[in-house]
C-alpha cells in the first residue's frame, strides 16, 4: 500500500509525506523545506498516525560546525548531516552521491528539489534493460513516482518505487530527463540511496574468483567508505551485486537484514559510508568508473532496477523475501514454476573429444539411468578441437556429426532423451572465419595490442549489425534440429573497452551499450523459442545476477563441481536467490577442478538442492556406481518439486566462525573443545514443502573429528504442531572403507586394494544406520534430531553412522 499525506503541520502545508507498506514492512520518506527528500524510516511495519509522521523526521536548530547550509534561509541544518532519498555533488552533502552529471559549462553541481508525486497502476519498463514486472488488481496503485527538477540547468530526475506487497520487496529506479537544449555527461546514475540514522552495521558482500564464486565476506562499517564493485564487464564472480546490510548480532533466525541486489549484468558498484554525524549511507547501480553517458536534449537514461528488502527475523527471512520476488517477479516465461529436467552434460566426460557414435553412447547410459536431457557441450562446431578457434562460426562439423545437428538429435530423442546444445554467442576467435570477415565487429582499440583472455575476443554488442548477426545466427541453430535446452555461455571479462562503431567522444557508453545490445539478444530469442530451458553460464558464476534470469530461467553456479566447495559456494547463492535458479551436477571423484574425492552419496546430496544434473562419464562407472546414481535419480525424481520450489533454510555453516578456520585440521579453535557439532565442521540445509507437510534435511560435516560421536540436525520451516516422520534411505556401506580392519571381522585374510578385497566388497555389504521415528516439528526445531552414533574408533554395527570426511545425509520429513 502507498500513501500520499500532505499539509499535516500549518506550519508548512505543502509538506508531503510518503508511506510505502508491505506485508511486514514499512518505508517512508518526506519533503524537507529546502526541497529535498527526507528519508525517515526502513524497517519492519509500523503505523504511522496521519496527525503525526514528522516524530520520524530529525531535529535541527543550528548545524554542526564546519558544514555549509544549503541556503540562507535554513541555516538550522546541513544536508551532510540529513537521511536524504537522493543526493548529487554540490549544495553541502559530501558523501557518496546517487548522481553526477558535468554541465554543458563544466559544472559538476547539481540541485533536484521536489515538483510532484504521482502514484502508478502500472509499471514502466526502462529503456532496453530487462526488470521486475507485477500483475496486480487493475486499478490498484503499485507504485510512486517522484518528480524532482534542477531549475538551474532544465534537467529533470525521475525516482521510481514500485511495491511487492507479498515478497517484502521495494524495487527503484532513477531517470533523468534532459529538458534543456545543452548536452549534459553523465558521470554516475545510480538505482538506489539508502540512508540510515544507525552505525552499528555490518557489510556483507559475496566474493570469490573462478571455482569458488560467492564466498561470504563481512565487514564492519566503519567511519569511511566501503566498496563492493565489478568493473569486469561483467556482475562478476569477484563480487556477486547481492548484498546485505545488518547488525553484528543478526542470525539466521534472529535480528534485522536489510538486503539489496540489482537487475543488470554489468559493471556494478555498491558502497557503505559512515560520516562523521552518526549516519550511513548506502548507494548502488552502475559502476562510475569508466562511465560517461552523453545525454542530448530531450534525450532520457534509465538506470537498471535495484530491490530492496528488509527483515526483523534473520537471514533466512530475508532470503525467503528474495527467493518469493525472483521466482514470482523476475524468472518469466514457460519454465517459470516448472519442474526441471534431470541431464547428462557431456563436457566432463569428453571435452572437446566428441562424435556423435561416443555421445550417443554416452545419451544411452543416461537414459539407463533415468535422466531425462542431454547436453552436447563444447567441440560441435567448425573446428572447434580446443578453445583457441572457430568461436563465432555456428555451423556444424560434419566430420564428428554426419547428420549435422538434427541428425544427432533426433538420436537422441530416439532414445527418449529431450537434447540441447551449447553455444558462446557473444565470443570470437581471431581463427575464424568471422573474424576474417568482420575484424571490426571485435572489441578492440583499432591498431593498439588487444589483451586476450581464453585465447577469444568479445564481439561490439554496442554495433546493430552485430546483434543482428547474433540474433539471426543463433535462430538458425535454434530452428534446425529439435533442441529443448540450450547453455549460453560467456568465458571472458572485457578488458579494452572500445566500440569500433561509437565515435571518440561516446567510449565511456560502451559498457552499458554492451548490455543494451545482450539484452536485445535474450529477449528476441527467448521469445523467438520460448520452449528451449535456457542457461546461462559465464565460466560458471561470473554473471550470475537479476539481469540474465530475466530472460534464462537458470544459471550454472561454478565450473567447480566439488562437492565440498559447492557447500560453500551454493550456500552463498542462496542467500539472494532461489535454489530452482542455480544448477549443480555430479561430477567425477577425483574432481576435475580439486583432484579431491568425495562420495558419490555427498556429491548426489549437495547437487540435488540445485537443479540437478551429471556431469561425468556414465560409461566409465562400475555396475554397482551406475545401480547408485539410478537410485539416486530415482529418488530426487520423488522429491524433485520440493527440492526445487520449497521454502530453504539455512542452518548451521562451513562460513560459521571464520575467524577459527584454520587453528586445527578441522578448521576449529583447538581451544573451543572439538565436537563433530563444532560451527564451521558441518554444512546444513533444509527445504520445506509450502504447505509445511514435506521436508528434506542435509548434513555433511567437512573432516571427521576424532573420538566424537554424536551430531544433532536442526531442520527448520516444519510446522511447530504438525507430527512427522522422520527418516533417511536405506544405507549400505563398503566394506573397503575400513580398509584392512575388515580383518577384525574377516574369516580370511584381506589385503588392502587386493583383488580378493574387490572381490569380497562385490558380495559383502554391511548395513549403514537407520533413522526412522516420529516427533512434532517443535521438537525436531528446537530440541533437535539425534542421530545415530557415528563411527569413533571403537567399534561398528548397524546402529554406528559411517560418517567419513566429506560424509553427508539427506533426513526425510513426512507429516503423518
Amino acid at each position: 500500500m502507498i500513501r500520499i499525506m500532505e499539509g499535516i503541520k500549518e506550519s508548512s502545508p505543502a509538506e508531503k509525506y510518503f508511506v510505502l507498506d508491505t506485508d511486514n514492512t514499512t518505508y517512508a520518506f518526506r519533503t524537507l523545506p529546502t526541497g529535498q527528500l527526507e528519508h525517515l524510516y526502513y524497517g519492519r511495519k509500523i503505523k504511522i498516525a496521519d496527525t503525526t509522521p514528522d516524530v520520524l523526521s530529525e531535529k535541527h536548530a543550528f548545524p554542526p560546525g564546519n558544514t555549509c547550509s544549503y541556503d540562507d534561509e535554513h541555516g538550522e541544518y546541513t544536508l551532510d548531516d540529513m537521511r536524504l532519498e537522493m543526493s548529487a555533488n554540490g549544495k553541502s552533502d559530501m558523501r557518496d552521491p546517487l548522481l553526477e552529471i558535468i554541465h554543458a559549462d563544466g559544472s559538476t553541481t547539481s540541485d533536484f528539489i521536489f515538483e510532484g508525486a504521482q502514484l502508478l497502476s502500472s509499471k514502466e519498463d526502462g529503456d532496453g534493460l530487462p526488470g521486475a514486472y507485477y500483475t496486480g488488481d487493475a486499478g490498484k496503485d503499485i507504485g510512486l513516482k517522484i518528480t524532482l527538477r534542477d531549475n538551474q540547468y532544465g534537467l529533470k530526475l525521475e525516482l521510481y518505487y514500485y511495491v511487492f506487497e507479498k515478497c517484502n520487496v521495494i524495487v527503484r529506479k532513477s531517470r533523468l530527463i534532459n529538458e534543456s537544449t545543452d548536452t549534459v555527461t553523465v558521470g554516475r546514475l545510480l538505482s538506489a540511496q539508502l540512508d540510515l540514522d544507525r552505525s552499528d552495521l555490518v557489510f556483507t558482500t559475496f566474493r570469490g574468483a573462478w571455482g569458488r564464486e560467492m564466498q561470504r565476506d563481512d565487514c564492519i562499517v566503519g567511519t569511511g567508505r566501503h566498496i563492493a564493485e565489478s568493473y569486469y564487464g561483467v556482475s562478476s564472480n569477484r563480487c556477486n551485486p547481492f548484498i546485505m546490510l545488518h547488525p553484528a548480532q543478526t542470525t539466521e533466525k534472529q535480528g534485522e537484514c536489510y538486503a539489496y541486489n540489482l537487475i543488470y549484468s554489468g559493471n556494478h558498484y555498491e558502497a557503505v559510508e559512515a560520516n562523521a554525524f552518526g549516519k550511513v549511507r548506502f548507494v548502488g547501480g552502475i559502476n562510475p568508473r569508466g562511465f560517461a553517458w552523453k545525454l542530448g536534449p530531450n534525450e532520457t537514461f534509465d538506470s537498471p532496477e535495484a530491490v530492496l528488502t528488509y527483515s526483523a527475523n534473520g537471514y533466512n527471512a530475508m532470503s525467503r523475501n528474495m527467493h518469493s520476488f525472483v521466482n514470482e517477479h523476475i524468472v518469466r516465461g514457460e519454465w517459470k514454476g516448472k519442474d526441471r529436467p534431470v541431464l547428462l552434460n557431456s563436457w566432463e566426460a569428453a571435452y572437446f573429444d566428441i562424435n556423435e557414435s561416443k555421445l550417443v553412447k554416452l545419451a544411452k547410459a543416461a537414459k539407463d539411468v533415468g535422466a531425462e536431457l542431454f547436453v552436447m557441450d563444447d567441440g560441435w562446431f567448425g573446428e572447434r578441437n580446443d578453445d583457441r578457434r572457430s568461436l563465432g562460426d555456428w555451423d556444424v562439423n560434419k566430420k564428428k556429426l554426419p547428420g549435422g545437428l538434427k541428425g544427432i538429435a533426433d538420436k537422441i530423442n530416439g532414445l527418449g532423451l529431450h537434447f540441447g546444445i551449447w553455444v558462446e554467442p557473444e565470443m570470437v576467435n581471431k581463427d575464424s572465419r568471422l573474424y576474417n570477415e568482420h575484424p571490426d565487429w571485435a572489441m578492440k582499440i583499432p591498431d593498439k595490442p588487444h589483451s586476450e583472455g581464453r585465447w577469444q575476443m568479445l564481439l561490439d554488442l554496442c554495433n546493430p549489425e552485430v546483434t543482428d548477426f547474433i540474433i539471426d545466427k543463433m535462430s538458425e541453430v535454434f530452428s534446425s534440429a529439435n533442441i529443448d535446452y540450450v547453455k549460453w555461455d560467456m568465458n571472458r571479462p572485457i578488458t579494452d573497452y572500445y566500440s569500433q562503431y561509437l565515435p571518440a567522444d561516446r567510449q565511456g557508453e560502451v559498457a552499458h551499450r554492451y548490455y543494451l545490445g545482450l539484452y536485445r539478444c535474450m529477449k528476441t530469442l527467448t521469445e523467438r523459442f520460448p520452449n528451449i530451458l535456457f542457461e546461462g553460464c559465464a565460466s560458471g558464476g561470473n554473471r550470475f545476477d537479476l539481469g540474465i534470469l530475466s530472460y534464462f530461467p537458470q544459471i550454472w553456479a561454478s565450473d567447480d563441481t566439488d562437492a565440498v566447495s559447492r557447500a560453500y559456494i551454493q550456500t552463498g547463492y542462496s542467500y539472494g536467490y532461489p535454489q530452482s535458479t542455480y544448477t549443480a551436477h555430479v561430477s567425477a571423484s577425483p574432481n576435475h577442478q580439486t583432484l579431491r574425492r568425495t562420495p558419490l552419496d555427498t556429491r548426489f546430496n549437495v547437487a540435488v538442492f540445485g537443479n540437478f544434473g551429471y556431469e561425468l562419464n556414465l560409461c566409465d562407472l562400475s555396475k554397482e556406481d551406475l545401480a547408485k546414481v539410478k537410485a539416486q535419480i530415482e529418488l530426487y525424481k520423488k522429491w524433485r518439486h520440493i527440492l526445487q520450489w520449497g521454502d530453504f533454510y539455512r542452518g548451521r555453516s562451513f562460513n560459521d566462525s571464520p575467524a577459527a578456520a584454520g587453528s586445527s585440521p578441522y578448521g576449529i579453535s583447538a581451544s573451543a573443545g572439538m565436537s563433530a557439532d563444532t560451527a564451521g565442521n558441518l554444512c546444513e540445509w533444509t527445504i520445506c514443502s509450502k504447505d509445511k507437510r514435506q521436508a528434506v534435511s542435509m548434513l555433511m560435516q567437512k573432516l571427521t573429528v576424532p573420538n566424537s560421536m554424536t551430531h544433532v540436525l536442526y531442520p527448520d520451516g516444519l510446522d511447530e504442531e504438525k507430527i512427522y516422520r522422520f527418516y533417511n534411505r536405506e544405507l549400505k556401506v563398503d566394506i573397503r572403507e575400513f580398509g584392512d580392519l575388515v580383518n577384525m571381522m574377516a574369516p580370511v585374510h584381506l589385503k588392502n586394494d587386493s583383488m580378493l578385497m574387490d572381490i569380497a566388497a562385490h558380495f559383502v555389504k554391511l548395513d549403514g544406520e537407520t533413522e526412522n521415528f516420529t516427533a512434532s516439528g517443535s521438537t525436531l526445531m528446537y530440541g533437535g534430531a539425534h542421530l545415530h552414533q557415528s563411527y569413533g574408533g571403537t567399534g561398528f554395527n548397524s546402529d554406528v553412522r559411517h560418517f567419513q570426511d566429506f560424509g553427508s545425509r539427506l533426513y526425510f520429513m513426512e507429516a503423518t
